[in-house]
Formats: structure tokens, C-alpha cells, sequence
């Protein structure tokens, strides 16, 4: 359990089989704490009201979101925000990140 919201294990991005519990005093207070990070890669919501789900997700600063105990869909776009990356892996988007796009632009013909 982390009490202490500033403690390395929820400031930073530590990958592993690791997972930090914070105490929230509601919804709001968890929002806060969960954006209180400069990263932003995933995030899980546990609740069965899907409204609810919805709107927890909209107000986190993250990547992705994943309700309770979903599965990972492998071709859903993957990655972060904030200090966790801009990018995207896997899906369509995934495949975009590689495209340079150009734009041409023509006049009006003179002849």
C-alpha cells in the first residue's frame, strides 16, 4: 500500500509485476491522485455502472483506459501520454506513426 502519494513506486513508470494501492476517498479524490503523476500510460477503472466507466475514463490523462478485468484487445492502439510517450503501437494508428505525410497543393492552371 502507498500512503504517501509523492512515493517513488507511484511517481514513476515501473514496469514489472508491480502494483501500487492507493486509498482514495471517493472518486474524485482517485482521479486526483491517479493525475497526480507525470505519467499517463494505462489506467483500470473497477466498476460494473459503464456510465460511470465513461466518465472516469474522460477525465484521466492517459493512453487507455480498461474496464475491471477486460481482456487486452491486441489490436487496439497502445501507448501513453505525458512522460509515458505520445506514440502509438499496433492498430491502425500504430502503422500511421511510420507515414510521412505531404501535401500538394496546385494553382489554377494558365493555359
Amino acid at each position: 500500500m502507498a500512503d504517501d502519494p509523492g512515493a517513488p513506486i507511484v511517481q514513476e513508470e515501473v514496469f514489472g509485476p508491480v502494483l501500487a494501492i492507493q486509498p482514495a476517498g471517493g472518486e474524485a479524490h482517485a482521479i486526483e491522485l491517479a493525475e497526480g503523476t507525470r505519467f499517463g500510460l494505462i489506467a483500470r477503472v473497477w466498476t460494473d455502472d459503464d456510465a460511470r466507466f465513461d466518465s472516469v475514463a474522460r477525465q484521466l490523462r492517459v493512453g487507455g483506459v480498461i474496464q475491471n478485468d477486460a481482456p487486452t484487445v491486441w489490436d487496439a492502439p497502445f501507448g501513453g501520454v505525458k512522460h509515458s510517450g505520445y506514440g502509438r503501437e499496433r492498430g491502425v494508428h500504430g502503422v500511421e506513426e511510420y507515414l510521412v505525410l505531404k501535401s500538394l497543393q496546385r494553382g489554377a492552371s494558365k493555359g
